[in-house]
């Protein structure tokens, strides 16, 4: 039997509208239900992940997430922003992952008798001597010397010697024959450049943060488009 247009699924275009792809979604559309996930993925991964502080529970908080989204799409009336409304469904569904999630807190007594390594490891090793501490110190200092480097030749020597081997500004005249007011003048002034540096690489290592690739996109839509399979 011939079908009718409305029964045939019309592609789904990169730059539909968000509320298109709703109303399409809402009568079944699983295409347009797939890029609203991959349109919005980043933001709400990113929301249950600051809730709940773990990728692993993010992406099962998401999926459970979206299954909702899916079942409730008929009830969106467009009076928010389809990305307002779908942020609510998933802090909803972070909120209360974390209130089922069993607190993990282990008794001192049992701690101190216990033989598991990373208990052990927890109760004796100072804990920024720890690997990923140490690793992330070397990487904040690295950062921190690179930068120091690019300061220009007079602020740069100022610094290392008035900020990192904490000199008196005294000491540092003395030592670069200079006045002490241009060792004050210089050392804020290097500490003004250094603050502007850090804080560019701050920015650019924040829109990096928590990271969302093609991968776990891809990963978390086919997992959603199995278990909506097999409802």
């Amino acid at each position: 039997m011939q079908q009718t247009l409305s029964q045939v699924i019309q592609p789904v275009a990169g730059d539909a509208p968000d509320l298109e792809l709703a109303m399409r979604a809402a009568d079944g559309d699983e295409l347009a239900f797939e890029a609203i996930m991959r349109r919005h993925n980043r933001l709400l991964f990113r929301t249950a992940r600051a809730i709940l502080k773990s990728d692993a529970d993010a992406e099962d908080v998401l999926q459970q997430a979206y299954l909702r989204v899916w079942r409730a799409l008929r009830e969106f009336r467009a009076d928010a922003r389809l990305s307002t409304w779908l942020v609510r469904i998933v802090v909803n569904e972070a909120l209360g992952h974390l209130r089922r999630r069993p607190a993990q807190i282990i008794p001192l007594d049992a701690a101190m008798a216990s033989t598991e390594p990373h208990v052990q490891r927890l109760l004796e090793d100072d804990v920024d001597l720890q690997p990923d501490r140490t690793a992330m110190r070397a990487e904040l200092r690295g950062l921190m010397e690179a930068r120091i480097d690019m300061l220009p030749d007079d602020f740069r020597r100022v610094f290392v010697l008035r900020g990192v081997q904490e000199l008196s500004v005294e000491e540092v005249a003395q030592a670069l024959a200079i006045p002490e007011a241009t060792v004050r003048t210089r050392f804020f002034r290097a500490r003004s450049l250094l603050r502007e540096g850090l804080s560019q690489d701050l920015d650019m290592a924040l829109s990096d943060a928590f990271s969302f690739d093609g991968e776990r996109c891809n990963r978390i839509v086919a997992a959603v488009r199995a278990r909506l399979a097999a409802i």
